[in-house]
This record gives C-alpha cells, sequence and structure tokens, in this order.
C-alpha cells in the first residue's frame, strides 16, 4: 500500500480550507489534523475557480502533503482540476461519488499511487456506494450529509433520517476491505457538546473519522474517536485471556472469547492514541 492510501485510512479529521484562501493553508496544516482538504468545489465560487486552482497547485509543488476536493465529473472545472494534479500521487476528494465508470475514469487519470476518497452525497451514491468501493483507487468513502439532506428533503443533522446511509457506507466499505467510512460535517462549529455528540453517534454505528469545517473542531473529535478506558479496559482484558489460553476460546466474566472477540479487542487497542499510554504500558485514564 502506498504513503498517500496508508494516509487516508489511517486519518481520522478531514479539515476543510477553501482553495481560494492561500493564507489559510498552512494554518489548516498546523491544526494537527490528519489530512487538509484543499477545497476546489462548493467553498469557491465560479469566478475564483481558476485562481484557487492556482493557488492549490502552487502550494502542493511545496511538497507539503494535503487533499484537494475537486469539483464534481460533470462541471466544468473537473478535467482542469484533474489536469493540475497529474504527474505525482495525490490524495483526492471526488465530489458526487455515484456512477462506478466516473469513479473509474478519474482514477484512471490519477497518477498511480494516488488515493481518493469518494464523497458519497446523493441518493444514487448511497445506493450504490458498494459498488463505488470495490473501484481500484478508492480507499475511503465519506458521507456528505448537507448535499444529501437537500436532496431528500431532511435535515442533514437528522440522525433517524441519515441513519441508513451511514448503515450503508460502513457496510460498503467492510465489503470491500477499506477503513470504516468518514462521517459528515457538523455546522454547530461552536457547540463542542453537539460535535462531540454527532461524532459518539457515528462511532458507534462504525464510521471512524469526520469531515471537519474548522480548525477547532479537530482535537476534540480525535479525542472523542478514541476509545472510553471501559473499552480500553475490556479490550487488555480479552488479550490476555486469549494469549493464556494459547489461542483457544476461553470464558472471561461468564462470555465466551473466540477469534473474532480477540480480532476486535485487538482493533481497539490498536486504536489507542500513543499519547494516552504510560510508560508501564497501562491506558491513561
Amino acid at each position: 500500500m502506498g504513503e498517500s492510501a496508508s494516509r487516508v485510512r489511517a486519518a481520522r479529521t478531514f479539515l476543510f480550507v477553501p482553495g481560494d484562501r492561500p493564507e489559510r493553508f498552512a494554518k489548516a496544516v498546523a491544526s494537527g489534523a490528519d489530512l487538509v482538504v484543499l477545497d476546489l468545489e462548493d467553498a469557491v465560487t465560479p469566478q475564483a475557480k481558476d485562481g484557487a486552482r492556482r493557488a492549490v497547485g502552487e502550494f502542493l509543488e511545496s511538497g507539503t502533503v494535503a487533499a484537494v476536493r475537486i469539483n464534481a465529473v460533470d462541471t466544468p472545472w473537473h478535467a482542469e482540476d484533474v489536469a493540475m494534479l497529474a504527474g505525482r500521487d495525490r490524495i483526492v476528494m471526488l465530489p458526487k461519488a455515484e456512477r462506478v465508470d466516473r469513479v473509474a475514469a478519474v482514477v484512471a487519470e490519477l497518477t498511480p499511487g494516488s488515493a481518493v476518497v469518494a464523497l458519497v452525497e446523493t441518493a444514487r451514491g448511497v445506493l450504490h456506494a458498494a459498488e463505488v468501493a470495490e473501484v481500484a483507487g478508492v480507499q475511503r468513502l465519506a458521507l456528505g450529509t448537507m448535499d444529501l439532506g437537500a436532496e431528500l428533503g431532511v435535515e442533514p443533522d437528522d440522525r433517524e433520517a441519515m441513519k441508513t446511509a451511514r448503515r450503508l457506507l460502513v457496510l460498503a466499505s467492510a465489503s470491500a476491505g477499506l477503513a470504516p467510512p468518514v462521517d459528515g460535517v457538523t455546522a454547530a462549529v461552536d457547540d463542542s457538546g453537539v460535535l462531540a455528540d454527532d461524532v459518539r453517534h457515528a462511532r458507534r454505528l462504525g464510521l471512524t473519522g469526520k469531515l471537519c469545517i474548522h480548525p477547532r473542531q479537530v482535537p476534540l473529535v480525535h479525542e472523542t474517536l478514541q476509545p472510553t478506558q471501559d473499552e480500553i479496559d475490556w479490550a487488555t482484558a480479552v488479550l490476555v485471556a486469549a494469549d493464556a489460553a494459547a489461542g483457544g476460546p476461553v470464558l472471561l466474566e461468564g462470555r465466551m472469547v473466540d477469534k473474532p472477540v480477540v480480532d476486535r479487542a485487538r482493533r481497539v487497542v490498536e486504536s489507542v492514541d500513543p499519547d494516552r499510554i504510560t510508560k508501564d504500558g497501562e491506558a491513561d485514564g
């Protein structure tokens, strides 16, 4: 797996910054976000598209790693966006990802080794998420709740309305062997309680990343996506019991521990931020 693919699969936070605001690029990178997304699409007016593309291209040539949200396939700016990214492996966020042939065509135009985050934000995209996830070069699915909500006629922050879409992206990602999907934005930038609750809800459904629209959302998302101390304690106990049983099934507190349980426990332990591990190897609660 290439470096771009590895970064996309491991990323928890994807921080958008408008492509026509180059003075904000370095600040976004310094925010601690796992991936900065230089946005050429919704954040940029039609009149500013060309200038934004030039600014993004110049920033990428400096060697800084960032993702680029290009314009959708059926827009007049798409071809020039893709051309700007050619010649080097890049991380590309493709909006309106819904047709396998179009997604595959974009991947084919990019330099080998590039990684695509397919932004699923239409009803057709949700219903075809499993096929999109199987396209070679697609490394992650992300949910665009704003556009999807507008198409469906529902509030994008209505969890019941969006639950099916989230679940389908989780299933599609697992079926294709991708990392779990990335949840959509939380528009309430100044309400940390809403953001944390949104992240906890998405995490319960199996999403392990978040699209962010402000740098101050980043640290809270990272913190909230971490396993709780109870989860860490459970996972550690499972791994200790499994090791003592030399790989065979074992009972732990009256519950069967077999390979699927051990695998889940190992994923929990591996997802703990190293900064939370103390010198004696215990998680710092």
